[in-house]
């Protein structure tokens, strides 16, 4: 009888250890394939480690930049350049828990993310994002065999360097778009029609800056009308057509919806780690930028960012001195 017990306790501790085993392995097999899947490869930049998350740029997004008193600051990317692109820096992965049926659309959120490279190519993207992105008439990167780059800025809120962006942008003869919120148009007439009198893009970032997957369609109908309504009461014109979806999150719901309403998404293929100070300042923000341009480079820095705003002039200079040129989201979407 002693013996069968015996017996009957070695099993269950096999079994148990087998089952723990077996449980181990699953786990670290899921872990690869979804790796896989993301094609999340975690590059390496100025400060960061491959495994270093980058902020959503989650447009301006990561989480670090609070407007002081900003019912609408924004928290983005991250490290000179990454995370940025997180927000930047992987690919754009569905949130398969989020998924929710809005009629035949998926509301399963995406963050924007994409595989960089060291080599001046345009980055990877999934096909499946791509035709997504295309069904909508949203885009990230212009054509990879044109020399071409694309310039755009999150305002938030004024943080003090718009004005010197803009003295930069105009001194080198450089359209850029600025996409605003609710809240800078609430804070800054003044600037939103000095861009706007200089030729540059206003495009719409949303009046209070929420993640359009979590809101209704009714809700973000109200988010972009009240930025639409600020934004004639400011400069006397009619109609936004860009939208910066805050945080770079979307779903295909949301970027039906929003098309119904007559935008254009817009992403980007190349970002900073730009609304916190840069470890490097404004030499960090420069090489950032030049060592990632490609053909098509559609760029987001934050107006919110001393260190571009001092190595704005020579960045645009230098941008120009490699034979690129500078076009506008008007260009891009004519193609």
């Amino acid at each position: 009888m002693k013996e069968l017990l015996k017996n009957l306790k070695n099993k269950k501790v096999f079994l148990a250890a087998l089952v723990l085993l077996l449980g181990v392995f699953g786990y670290i097999l899921q872990s690869h394939l979804e790796t896989v899947r993301r094609g999340v490869t975690g590059a390496t930049y100025p400060g960061t480690s491959p495994e270093s998350t980058l902020p959503d740029i989650k447009t301006g997004e990561a989480t670090g930049l609070q407007a002081p008193a900003s019912p609408t600051s924004e928290t983005e990317p991250a490290s000179g350049i990454h995370n940025a692109e997180k927000a930047t820096d992987s690919f754009p992965a569905a949130d398969e828990s989020s998924t929710v049926a809005a009629g035949q659309l998926s509301n399963a959120k995406h963050g924007w993310g994409l595989k960089r490279n060291t080599s001046h190519q345009q980055p990877e993207m999934p096909a499946s994002i791509s035709a997504m992105l295309g069904k909508y008439g949203s885009y990230w990167i212009g054509r990879p065999d044109e020399k071409v780059v694309y310039l755009t800025f999150d305002n938030g809120y004024e943080n003090g360097y718009t004005s010197k962006i803009l003295d930069a942008l105009k001194a080198n003869e450089v359209k850029a778009a600025f996409f605003v919120t609710g809240h800078y148009l609430d804070t800054q007439p003044d600037l939103v029609k000095r861009m706007v009198d200089e030729g540059h893009i206003v495009g719409n970032h949303t009046d209070t800056h929420p993640s359009l997957p979590d809101i209704s369609d009714e809700q973000i109908v109200k988010e972009l009308q009240a930025v639409e309504r600020n934004f004639e009461k400011v400069t006397g014109q009619k109609g936004m057509k860009y939208l910066r979806p805050p945080k770079g999150e979307y779903s295909e719901r949301t970027l039906a919806v929003t098309r119904e309403l007559g935008y254009h998404n817009i992403f980007w293929s190349l970002a900073l780690v730009d609304w916190v100070p840069m470890p490097g300042g404004p030499q960090e923000a420069y090489r950032s930028v030049m060592d990632n341009l490609h053909n098509g480079a559609l760029i987001l820095l934050h107006t919110v960012s001393k260190d571009d705003a001092e190595a704005m002039d020579r960045i645009l200079k230098d941008i120009k001195a490699q034979g690129y040129s500078f076009k506008t989201l008007d260009d891009l979407v004519k193609k």
